[in-house]
Order: structure tokens, then sequence, then C-alpha cells
């Protein structure tokens, strides 16, 4: 067989169309293509999961059966981030994370006689390209957007999705990540993150009510919020912008909040908190109590109440601390027998979840996923968390000593 038919060529041929006509391609057509990639590298044949919304099943974007995140191997890849090779007869199966940046998105899963170094590197290599194509893709097709929906989403909560950024937003510093619940028929829920030159800026959002006009009010307080953001506006302005907003535009509605800048270089958070309930901050897998609370100033959209223009609270953080920001849906929510899940019980979850070194995104993941359960699936309120997990790869450029 000459250099120009052996099937690595022919693989590498069919992986740079891939590359370059993923802007055109149909979504349809992304599994044949993984398909005819390791086939013709002779690895065998592939198969594209993707995860649904509440992160319980992966479903093959070819249809077909969805496999269970919780119990099963490649449950365990997605849950973990690491390649899992299992057996099944005379034949392999490894399951390949597809990860946009930090953003969990599914599987690559491969059937193979044999798997060795070079046919691992090219299906990693696979998996790479199939999450930037899927990532490219899913806010102009619906097709990834129906492949992982389990249930019918209310207008209000599509309405809302449709603001919200991806659950993870990483570096070599930070983690922040979020869970909103319940999927699909949010209310007036909402959280925002982004990174810009060195800096976490961070929100998570409580408006009034769960109707439409309670996704309308998030919508325009994450609207506002980004405008002042990527205008260069520092956090009172920021919230400013949001209290005029709400108050021309929905002026029957109003909406709590925390609003929080944090400095990736030195560790300093700055943050605003508007009405809702205050941050928690674990440090050496223990609750460090009441260091983020304050007196409580007025939700946003009701300009004139507080008096003034808003605190904004400075803290410095630890290598390895953790800020958990949430709603007030989570900390109320009752079990069938009436008890709240409580902000201890919360606390303590993500305790044991660090001292097991679980990973943040899997924490939360499976944080929510224990507040639904004592719910029996039905949330009588609306429940977000975001986990910000500060990682500095050296020591702090200011503040206090560190010693690592």
């Amino acid at each position: 067989m000459s250099d120009q038919t052996s099937p690595l060529v022919l693989g590498e041929q069919l992986l740079e169309e891939f590359i370059g006509v993923q802007r055109t391609q149909d979504p349809a057509d992304v599994p044949s293509i993984a398909r005819k990639y390791t086939e013709a590298l002779g690895i065998g044949t592939a198969t594209v999961y993707l995860a649904d919304i509440q992160q319980h099943q992966l479903f093959p974007l070819a249809g077909g059966a969805s496999v269970p995140i919780e119990g099963t191997v490649p449950g365990w890849a997605y849950r973990t981030g690491s390649l899992r090779v299992a057996e099944e007869g005379s034949a392999l199966l490894a399951w390949f994370p597809m990860v946009d940046g930090a953003e969990r998105l599914g599987l690559l899963g491969v059937r193979a006689a044999r798997l060795d170094a070079a046919g691992v590197r090219r299906c990693r290599l696979l998996a790479a390209v199939l999450a930037m194509v899927i990532t490219s893709k899913r806010d102009a097709s619906d097709s990834y957007a129906r492949g992982t929906r389990a249930a019918t989403m209310s207008l209000p909560a599509e309405m809302l999705r449709a603001f919200l950024p991806p659950r993870t937003v990483a570096n070599s510093q930070v983690i922040s990540t979020a869970v909103l619940e319940p999927a699909y028929d949010l209310g007036g829920d909402a959280f925002d993150h982004s990174l810009t030159a060195g800096v976490l800026h961070a929100a998570v959002l409580d408006a009034m009510g769960r109707d439409l006009a309670s996704g309308l009010t998030a919508a325009v307080a994450l609207s506002a919020c980004r405008n002042a953001r990527r205008s260069g506006a520092d956090l009172p302005d920021l919230v400013a912008l949001i209290d005029e907003s709400l108050h021309r535009w929905l002026p029957d509605r109003f909406a709590t909040g925390v609003f929080l800048r944090l400095d990736l270089a030195t560790g300093t958070l700055q943050w605003s908190n508007c009405g809702h309930p205050p941050p928690l901050l674990i440090r050496d897998q223990t609750v460090v109590a009441d260091v983020l609370a304050a007196p409580a100033e007025p939700p946003m959209g009701l300009i004139g109440l507080g008096g003034g223009a808003r605190e904004v609270r400075t803290f410095t953080l630890r290598p390895g601390d953790r800020l958990l920001l949430y709603t007030d849906g989570v900390i109320e929510a009752r079990g069938a027998d009436g008890d709240l899940f409580g902000l201890d019980r919360f606390a303590d979850f993500v305790i044991r979840a660090t001292a097991a070194g679980e990973a943040a995104p899997e924490a939360l993941r499976r944080l929510i996923h224990a507040l639904l359960e004592r719910q029996d699936s039905t949330l009588t309120d609306d429940a977000t968390i975001m986990m910000i997990e500060w990682q500095p790869t050296g020591p702090p450029t200011t503040g206090p000593a560190w010693t690592p």
C-alpha cells in the first residue's frame, strides 16, 4: 500500500477535511465523520455522546439508547474527565472525554480490536476537534440542543437559558462552575461568569416570582451586568446600571444578586451583595463563618430605597479557597419529611466532596442531584449554585504571605 493510500494518510486527510468544513458542516454529519476517521485509521468504530442538561445521561448524537452517568464505565470517564477502557468480549471499549476548555460536553466512544499509544493519541485529537465543532455549532443549530434534552422545556426556561454562559469557565488559576434547577422549568434564577485579563467576574441572580416576567427580569439584569462589565465599569457602577435598567424597563420587578470580581494574581476579592444570601467561604475543609456576611442591602430595581451607593467589600483569598454562591431555593428546599436542606447540609456536602478530591464541576453535579432526590425531583423554587476555586500556580503577587 502506498503512502498516499495508507490508513494514516487517509485518516489525516479526513481530519483536515473535518476541520476545514466545520463552519458549514451539518451537525447531523458529525457522528459519521468521526466513524470515518477512526475506521480509516484502522482503530475501530466511533460513537459521539452528549451529556443531557441535568447531567444524568449520555445521549448518542446519532440516536439510540442513552447511557447513565452514574454507575457506568462511560459515566466514570465523564465524571472524572479521564480516559476509561473496558473489555467486551474480544473488543476494547474506550471512552474519551470531550471538553470545551473546562466545560464537559460528553464522550467519544471507540470500539476497537486493539488500541495502541498512537491510536489513543489520535482519538484524543479527534475528541478535541469534536468538542470545538460542537461548541461552534450549538448556538446555530437545534440539533445539539434537542440531543441534550430529556423533557420539554418551558418558554420562560428557554428564554432564560439563551442568556446563560457555559456551566464552567476556567484557566490555570481559577475555576468557576454553576448548576441551576429545575432545568426545564426555570423561573428567575440566573448566573454569569467571565474571565478577562487576569480577573474573574461572576454573579448569581434571583428575580422575584416564577413566570415569564421573572425570566425577563433576570435577562435584563444579566444584559446590564455584561454591558457595564464590557464598558470597563467597576462594581458600584455595574450594580447601578442594573438598578436603573430594572427601574426603567420593569418598574414592578426586582432581583437580588451577588456580584464579584476576583483578581487572579493577588486573590483579592471584591463583591457587592444586593439583598442576597451571603457567599460561603470554605477553607481547609471548614466553613469560615460569617467572613463574607454583611448588613443586607436592598434588591436591585428599587431605586431610592437604599439611600446611597452600593457598598463594595474586599477580602483576600488563600490558594485552595472555595467560594459558594447560591440562591435561597437551595437551602430552603424541603424534603418529604418537611426538613429543610439547610446551610449546614449544603456546606457539609461541599466539604466532603473537597476532602474526596472531587473537581468542582463534579461536586456541584452531585450536590444538585442530592438536592433533587430529597425533593423527589420537584423544586418549588429555583435553586442555583456557583462554586469558585482559586488555585494560583505560584504565590500571590501581593497580600498575605503564602507558604506552599
